[in-house]
C-alpha cells in the first residue's frame, strides 16, 4: 500500500505545530504519513521570524513577516504556553509575562529544535499552486524553489494551510491621502518608531496594531499620537501626547480633517487598517473565503474545509489564544487524517458550524469572545490526546489582561502571572516596560547594571516621563 502523503504550506507557528502533532503520534508507536512542509523564508518561526525588509524580500517575494524590531507581546506569555514545552523547560528560570520577539522566537525555535522535524521542511521554497483532481482525490502541488528557480509538481493526498492570515495588508482608500506629503506606511511594513521621535504621528484604526505601535511611538519620543477610529474607540486611559479621534473626513497635504470637525497636522500615518484572508496559491474554489473573526465560515471545527474535507486550515481565527491553540487545531487534524476520528456527514457538519455560528453571532462583550475561543479550544483538546491544561484558568488571566490595559495602557506590560502549566509565578521584568529600549534576547535574560531609572523602578516609585 502506497505510503499517504501530506502536504503543510508554511513553517510558522502553526505549521510547526502539525509536525509536532505527527511527531508525537510517531513517539507513541502510530505509523504516520509522509510529511513535506514547504516554507518560502530561508528558516521557521512565521511571523516571529523577524526580517528588517519590506515590500519583496531578497528573492522578490512578498515579505511575510509583520513583526518589528522592538515589539513585545502584547498578551501574557501563560496563555500561549504549548503544554508539552513550557518556559520553565525552555529558560531554566522564571521570566516576565510579556517577552520581547526575539524571546518568543528563541521559545518556538526550541521547542521544535530538539526534534527532528526540520528535516521535513523545505525553506526557500514557495507554494505557487494547489489543484485537487476530483478522479484520483489527489492535490497537485506545483512548488518553485527561490535558490534555484526550480518549479516541480507532486501529488498529496492532504493539504494543510498554516501559512497564516496577517501578511496581506488591508489599504482602504481616504480622501485626499494622495496629497499627503509625509510618511504614510501600513503596519506590515513598520520596522521602528526611532524616526517618529519629535513628530505628530497618526494611526488610522482601533485594534491591537494601533495601540502597539502608538504606544511604541510614544515610547520612542512622538510628540504627538492620535488614533483615528472607525466605530469606537478604543477608550484606554492614554498619556497626555496620546489621543483618539472618529474616522477621517479627508487629508489636505500635511492636515487631517475628522469627522467631528476637528483637524491637525501629521508628520506620518501609519495604516493599522488590518489584513485580508489572500491565499495566491488556491483556486478560488478550494480558497477561504470570511473576514477575519474568531469563527471563520466554512471550516468545520475551525479547521476543515467545507468544500474538500482533506484540505485544513491552522490558526484561521481571529485570536485570543495562538501558539496552544494551533497545537490544539493540528492534533485533531492530525487524527482526522490517521483515522482516529471519522468526519460526519456534510449536513452534519453544517449543522454543528450552526450551533458554534449562533453563539458566535450572540456574542456582545470581550469576555464573550475570550469564553467562546477557550470552549472552542477545550472542545478540540478533548478529541485528542493533547495534553489538557486549565482553559479556566487562561480565560481568567485573559479577562485580567483585559481589565490590566483598562486600568494602565502604558503599564500592563508590567504585570505578572502564573503558568498554567507549571504553577511557576512569572519574574518581574529587571526595567519598567515604558523605560526599556533594549529588546534583545540578551539584555532580556540577564541582571544589567544599576541605574538611576532601574533604582526607581525596583523601589516601585512612579517614573516621570521628560
Amino acid at each position: 500500500m502506497t505510503k499517504q502523503r501530506v502536504a503543510i504550506i508554511g513553517a510558522g507557528p502553526s505549521g510547526i505545530a502539525q509536525l509536532r502533532a505527527f511527531e508525537s503520534a510517531k513517539e507513541k508507536g502510530a505509523e504516520i504519513p509522509e510529511l513535506v512542509c514547504f516554507e518560502k523564508q530561508d528558516d521557521w518561526g512565521g511571523q516571529w521570524n523577524y526580517s528588517w525588509r519590506t515590500g519583496t524580500d531578497k528573492y522578490g517575494e512578498p515579505v511575510h513577516s509583520s513583526m518589528y524590531r522592538n515589539l513585545w507581546s502584547n498578551g501574557p506569555k501563560e496563555v500561549l504556553e504549548f503544554a508539552d514545552y513550557t518556559f520553565d523547560e525552555h529558560f531554566g528560570k522564571p521570566i516576565s509575562s510579556y517577552p520581547p520577539r526575539e524571546v518568543l522566537w528563541d521559545y518556538i525555535d526550541g521547542r521544535v529544535k530538539q526534534s527532528d522535524v526540520k528535516k521535513l521542511v523545505r525553506f526557500a521554497t514557495v507554494v505557487r499552486w494547489v489543484e485537487f483532481n476530483d478522479d484520483t482525490e489527489m492535490f497537485s502541488v506545483t512548488v518553485e524553489d527561490l535558490k534555484t528557480g526550480e518549479t516541480e509538481t507532486s501529488e498529496f493526498d492532504y493539504v494543510v494551510v498554516g501559512s497564516g492570515h496577517f501578511s496581506f495588508p488591508n489599504y482602504p482608500d481616504f480622501d485626499g491621502i494622495e496629497t499627503f506629503p509625509g510618511f504614510v506606511v501600513h503596519a506590515h511594513d513598520f520596522r521602528g518608531a526611532e524616526s517618529f521621535a519629535n513628530q505628530d504621528v497618526l494611526m488610522i484604526g482601533a485594534s491591537y496594531s494601533a495601540e502597539d505601535i502608538g504606544s511604541q511611538a510614544y515610547k520612542m519620543g512622538a510628540r504627538s499620537v492620535t488614533m483615528s477610529y472607525r466605530t469606537e474607540p478604543m477608550g484606554y486611559d492614554w498619556p497626555e501626547g496620546m489621543e483618539e479621534q472618529p474616522g477621517i473626513k479627508y487629508i489636505d497635504g500635511n492636515t487631517v480633517h475628522f469627522v467631528n470637525g476637528e483637524s491637525k497636522n501629521f508628520h506620518a500615518i501609519v495604516l493599522c487598517t488590518g489584513y485580508l484572508h489572500h491565499y495566491p496559491f488556491l483556486p478560488s474554489e478550494l480558497a477561504l473565503h470570511s473576514p477575519n473573526n474568531l469563527y471563520p465560515e466554512h471550516l468545520y471545527q475551525g479547521v476543515v474545509s467545507e468544500v474538500n474535507n482533506r484540505m485544513f486550515w491552522l490558526g484561521a481565527q481571529d485570536q485570543w489564544l495562538t501558539f496552544n491553540m494551533f497545537d490544539a487545531q493540528a492534533w485533531y487534524v492530525r487524527d482526522v487524517i490517521l483515522g482516529r476520528i471519522a468526519l460526519p456527514s456534510l449536513e452534519e457538519q453544517r449543522a454543528h458550524m450552526a450551533t458554534w455560528r449562533q453563539r458566535f453571532d450572540a456574542m456582545e462583550t470581550a469576555d464573550d469572545q475570550i469564553d467562546f475561543q477557550t470552549d472552542y479550544v477545550r472542545d478540540l483538546i478533548s478529541q485528542t490526546d493533547y495534553p489538557m491544561f486549565d482553559l479556566h484558568e487562561v480565560a481568567r488571566i485573559l479577562k485580567s489582561w483585559v481589565q490590566d490595559k483598562k486600568d494602565d495602557i502604558m503599564g500592563y506590560r508590567n504585570a505578572t502571572y502564573r503558568s498554567v502549566m507549571t504553577g511557576t509565578m512569572a519574574a518581574r521584568h529587571h526595567t519598567e516596560w515604558v523605560n526599556e529600549l533594549d529588546s534583545s534576547l540578551e539584555r532580556y535574560l540577564n541582571e544589567p547594571e544599576a541605574d538611576e531609572v532601574r533604582d526607581i523602578w525596583e523601589g516601585r516609585e512612579a517614573v516621570q516621563r521628560r
